[in-house]
């Protein structure tokens, strides 16, 4: 076990992640005096008998500390405590899922093949249906792209070819027999590394983890195989899910190759950016989907938290990680999770609801909420957003100004770290944390040995406060009768908001900033409502022209 000296000890019976010895012997008995300034870390204060009382609770729950750290508990093993996102009085959709496309017309090869790069899922899939293109045509297309652009970008960890080409061969055969699964049947795309792939690494984007494999199928994987899609690459993420930076640099943004992708799904949002993928699935515990589609100026879905199994999939947070698709278009994010989400028996956070899309014809008299408080003042982006605002009301929308609640939702962020902590436990507690690449305050490593100092009864605490906060949501969107509403996407606290109360998302490019980077808008709908929030974001996406813009590569 790893031996830290520091000036202060942590109680046990407050610290549920363990005590530390202001030692370099761990075994030391802990003594009245360090509990009394492990009590001034809490802000508590306990009399000296008081203190003395506790000597014997800590030094045998210490006991049992060491006693559970013997057993082997990696990454995949979830706690038996699962978050429900769900608020009381919260009913469930019922009936039964459907989902219709948007009329595709006639598409056709373009005479330029590089512009296939920018053809959407949908418009690739009729290339595909039509046999104007084969899967492997396509596939080996787009691996070129990956090979030619990854040196500059860095968006790829593992080229995934030999499988990527078996796939797409196997989907020929299968549509050339008349077997076509739908609009995902032999598409190319990618996957972040930190869902599993039998027979290739799953590296976490992480130099202690570069050089694993885990062997299974993640079902996120395996149900986009199941749709016929070809997994030609593992993306890139930052080291452990935070940043764009990871053991083989920083992924770069593809219209700006000097700065970085944002992420922590960079590589997916760079790669479909710059037309290397049609589409790539990538993660979001807090920011980690909608961040990288702001800055590259892609479309994401981040689900309902519960939407998507999570099964094969490196686990940071158990109760705010969620898996969703990066593309380049609100009806591409659509294609995508009507093929990722449900049950699968593995992620017991995973509930069945439907799934129901159809485009909307007109946003004549929908009512749709917008975050006051977001869109007041000036800001950056304010004409973007504001124009997004006027866009919709010339669409026929009825805008509803709605405030969210008055909780300090970003005072509960230490719960995604306590969570984290817990998942990295091991790594922690051998040091390998000093192999990471990022060593700053706010890096993973420093953040990981700070959350052993956050007592059990405050993070339980958190999470009650939590429950106030997902009830409020509720109330608010009740009263305010949306069903979706519109916000800046960094401003007026509904990043962190909806994602510690497990609400979907879309987010969509709206605009340019002074230096010609990307910028989106965010629309937000009610729990398991992916359907109206995708149909009321592409309503307002096809009176726009933002998301058919690409950098020049």
């Amino acid at each position: 076990m790893r031996k830290y000296i520091l000036p202060l000890i942590a109680c046990a019976v407050s610290f549920g992640a363990g005590a530390f010895m202001a030692s370099d012997d761990p075994k030391k008995p802990i003594t009245a005096d360090l509990t009394n300034a492990a009590s001034r870390l809490l802000g508590l204060e306990f009399s000296e008998a008081e203190r003395d009382s506790m000597l014997g609770n800590l030094n045998d729950q210490r006991s049992d500390y060491e006693a559970i750290r013997k057993i082997d508990l990696s990454n995949d093993v979830a706690p038996a405590l699962y978050f429900n996102p769900r608020p009381a009085g919260f009913q469930m959709p019922q009936g039964a899922s459907s989902f219709k496309a948007s009329p595709i017309g006639k598409v056709a090869l373009p005479a330029n093949r590089t512009d296939l790069a920018y053809y959407t899922v949908a418009q690739l899939g009729e290339l595909i249906r039509t046999r104007q293109i084969t899967s492997v045509e396509l596939t080996k297309f787009f691996l070129n792209r990956l090979k030619t652009y990854n040196p500059k970008l860095l968006c790829v960890i593992t080229l995934t070819e030999e499988l990527a080409l078996e796939q797409a061969r196997r989907a020929d055969t299968e549509i050339k027999a008349g077997k076509y699964w739908g609009p995902l049947h032999g598409i190319p795309y990618g996957a972040k590394d930190l869902l599993a792939k039998k027979g290739y690494k799953t590296t976490w984007g992480s130099v202690p983890y570069k050089d694993q494999t885990i062997d299974l199928d993640a079902t996120v994987i395996q149900r986009l195989e199941k749709a016929g899609a070809v997994l030609c690459a593992k993306m890139t993420l930052g080291e452990l899910a935070m940043g764009d930076v990871w053991f083989g640099g920083m992924t770069r943004n593809p219209w700006d190759t000097k700065a970085g992708s944002s992420g922590s799904s960079a590589g997916s949002g760079s790669a479909v950016a710059a037309g290397l993928l049609p589409f790539a699935i990538g993660t979001e515990t807090l920011g980690s989907i909608v961040s990288p589609s702001t800055v590259n100026g892609v479309t994401g879905l981040r689900p309902t938290f519960g939407r998507v199994s999570r099964h094969g999939a490196m686990a940071l947070s158990w109760s705010m990680d969620k898996i969703g698709p990066m593309t380049r278009s609100v009806e591409d994010c659509a294609l995508v999770f009507n093929a990722i989400y449900g049950p699968d028996g593995a992620d017991q956070t995973v509930v069945s609801a439907p799934f129901r899309y159809a485009p909307v014809n007109s946003l004549k008299g929908v009512r749709i909420g917008y975050v006051k408080i977001g869109f007041d003042g000036d800001y950056s982006t304010k004409a973007s957003d504001q124009a997004a605002l006027d866009l919709l009301k010339k669409q026929g929308a009825e805008l509803v100004p709605i405030d969210l609640p008055d909780l300090p939702a970003s005072k509960l962020l230490f719960l995604l770290s306590a969570e984290a902590a817990a998942a990295f436990d091991e790594l922690t507690r051998s040091g390998k944390d000093d192999l990471m690449v990022r060593q700053f305050k706010n890096s993973w490593p420093n953040e990981f040995r700070s959350a052993r100092f956050i007592p059990a009864v405050e993070y339980i605490q958190a999470n009650r406060v939590r429950t106030k906060l997902i009830d409020a949501m509720y109330a608010t969107l009740k009263k305010a009768k949306v069903d979706v509403y519109i916000s800046p996407t960094y401003r007026g606290g509904n990043l962190t908001v909806t994602n510690l109360t497990g609400h979907p998302c879309v987010v969509l490019p709206n605009g340019f900033n002074a230096k010609g980077l990307p910028t989106s808008i965010t629309f937000t709908g009610q729990l398991y409502e992916e359907g109206k929030v995708l149909a009321i974001a592409k309503a307002y996406q096809d009176a726009t022209t933002w998301h058919q813009k690409h950098p020049n590569l």
